[in-house]
């Protein structure tokens, strides 16, 4: 993600859309973590279409910038984005899922994994 004096444009389109977004990933995480589900909840922010999660907020039906999917580290592992290896790695990482979004932002120039407090 480019970065400028003032941040990531990138960021800043995505914290926009997250702030009328958050109750509702909020509310999904909660799903994910009381049916078991995951311990760990991940949000795919993404532009284009993508094969990882399953789409919970479509930009075009909102008339947002960002669409997110909601997936997991199991799936993340399961697909080969996170190697089973480093999974250990990114769990000690991982911020309280009641207090954070993990959101994995992909963009053409690649992707990266942000936490964003509700």
């Amino acid at each position: 993600m480019k970065e400028n004096g003032t941040g990531s444009p990138i960021l800043e389109s995505i914290k926009k859309d997250i702030t009328v977004y958050k109750d509702s990933i909020k509310e999904v995480a909660s799903e994910i973590l009381k049916e078991g589900l995951s311990e760990y909840p991940i949000f795919v922010a993404h532009q284009h279409e993508v094969s990882v999660g399953e789409v919970i907020l479509d930009k075009n039906e909102l008339e947002m910038e960002w669409s997110i999917n909601a997936s997991t580290l199991e799936q993340f592992i399961e697909k080969g984005i996170i190697d089973r290896k480093k999974s250990e790695g990114f769990k000690k990482n991982y911020k309280d899922p009641k207090k954070h979004i993990c959101l994995f932002v992909l963009v053409e120039q690649g992707a990266n994994f942000v936490y964003i407090p509700y």
